[in-house]
């Protein structure tokens, strides 16, 4: 069963290094596993096949490659001596973070196309970059690290938005079920505070109910409720941490029918009341 598929994690609120070797990679190369977390990989020597949501990828030395939670993956080969380095953030971060409408946006821009190849100077630069990074890493104190986590989430984001709508990969087309997937996403963007029905979506793309959940679970490896419900989900935790709004004024922004329906809802998702989020730590 899918929802027996072995997760990856990270221990911290975002994570860097070069340590993705070959022993490493060949660990996931008899099954698939599922992402928690949101990872990013610059590839500057060796070469990996691989699969992510069903496609299969080609990574080589330049590529950049962007990897969202929920993704499946597995490895099939690994060849020549590997440098990698990676730029993650844990589960429990992006669970708390509220920027749902950055992961959201960084998902339409990656779909279809996880890789991006950098001319070398281009690469260069970003190792530089991760070179810094990890730098800063190691010699500051975990909790200095989370403090900068929200800024380091942001520039990343944005920094990969830019990268995937340069010229250079703004031609590359999409399949019908890619583009499918990439319109469902923006409209969820737009509408997910005024409903979560599947349907509706389904019904402003022209399609049924079926394809749109079929497409959607084949390309992105995730299904359509669950987009939908982490959208509703960050907004309504960065509502209750970040706001003195009562529940129901939340319930009412997120179009809920009435306060015990989003409290049920919530609870669902989080192992808790709204209330219970809101004074927790």
């Amino acid at each position: 069963m899918e929802k027996d598929l072995p997760k990856i994690d990270l221990p911290e609120d975002w994570v860097i290094g070069t340590d993705i070797n070959k022993e490493l990679l060949s660990l996931y190369t008899n099954y698939p596993v599922r992402l928690k977390c949101e990872i990013f990989v610059l590839c500057m020597e060796g070469e990996v096949e691989a699969s992510v949501n069903l496609n299969h990828i080609s990574v080589r030395g330049n590529d950049v490659i962007t990897l969202m939670p929920g993704s499946i993956f597995q490895i099939h080969s690994i060849n020549g001596d590997l440098k990698i380095y990676f730029l993650g953030f844990s589960s429990q971060y992006l669970e708390q973070a509220s920027q749902a409408h950055s992961m959201l946006e960084a998902i339409y821009s990656t779909l279809g196309r996880p890789i991006i190849t950098l001319k070398p100077e281009g690469a260069k630069m970003l190792e530089e970059y991760l070179q810094f990074l990890i730098r800063m890493y190691e010699g500051m104190s975990e909790k200095i690290r989370n403090e900068i986590t929200s800024n380091l989430y942001a520039d990343i984001h944005k920094g990969i938005s830019i990268l995937y709508k340069s010229k250079n990969y703004g031609k590359v087309s999409l399949t019908k079920s890619e583009q499918i997937c990439r319109n469902f996403t923006q409209l969820v963007m737009l509408h997910y505070s005024q409903t979560r029905n599947v349907s509706w979506y389904a019904e402003k793309l022209g399609i049924t109910h079926a394809h749109l959940c079929t497409t959607v679970k084949q390309v992105m490896g995730t299904t359509c409720v669950d987009i939908i419900s982490s959208m509703v989900i960050m907004d309504a935790k960065s509502q209750l941490k970040s706001t003195h709004l009562s529940i129901q004024d939340i319930s009412d922004s997120l179009n809920f029918a009435n306060m015990s329906f989003f409290g049920k809802y919530f609870k669902r998702y989080v192992g808790m009341s709204p209330l219970e989020y809101r004074n927790k730590g």
